[in-house]
């Protein structure tokens, strides 16, 4: 049985049980009215109260039908953590599948735009594959517009204007991050 044919069983079983515990459910709720009725109707038709166990029993029902709809409830896939993305496309990479990585690395901005280390990490991958500096230049200038006050990013960026054959803006670029890397140095030393 292939990986796909499991997941359609499996799904298929939890449709299965969802359902039947959505009829059971209805059936404990219509118990439950059933046995909460049986005083009243004993004292509208009878003239007494009659039915002791009845309310003990309408509580019963009412407690199983809550159990059928917590336990019955379809199950959502967790929805993925863009932290857990990142680490994950930073091993993929370190692997050497820096494809599928990249690809994480889409998926966590997709799910948090304002993750700057994702756009550093993609532009780090993309300085690996030909043709793919103006991309990685993308991603490193993405990533100071969100972080402007991290130097290894300006650094990085430097390098691909380096690449690109831009060296003033890198020259820019190494006394920005010179700057930067100083006035956290001085902010340590206080």
């Amino acid at each position: 049985m292939g990986p796909d044919r499991g997941r359609g069983v499996k799904s298929g079983n939890a449709e299965a049980w969802s359902s039947r515990a959505r009829q059971w459910r209805r059936a404990a709720l219509a118990l439950a009215f059933l046995f909460a009725s049986l005083p009243l109707a004993g004292k509208l038709f009878l003239g007494s109260w009659g039915f002791d166990g009845a309310p003990g029993i309408a509580c019963l029902c009412l407690v199983a039908a809550a159990y059928l709809y917590f336990a019955g409830r379809e199950r959502r896939p967790p929805i993925p953590d863009s932290a857990a993305l990142l680490d994950e496309a930073i091993r993929l990479a370190a692997s050497g599948e820096t494809d599928r990585g990249i690809a994480l690395l889409d998926e966590a901005l997709r799910l948090s735009p304002r993750l700057w280390q994702a756009r550093q990490y993609r532009g780090q991958m993309r300085l690996g594959e030909p043709d793919a500096a103006e991309s990685a230049l993308q991603d490193f200038t993405e990533a100071i517009r969100l972080a402007p006050g991290e130097p290894h990013l300006y650094i990085l960026r430097s390098h691909v204007f380096t690449q690109l054959g831009r060296d003033s803006s890198a020259r820019a670029d190494l006394e920005t991050a010179a700057r930067l890397h100083g006035d956290t140095g001085a902010a340590a030393g206080l």
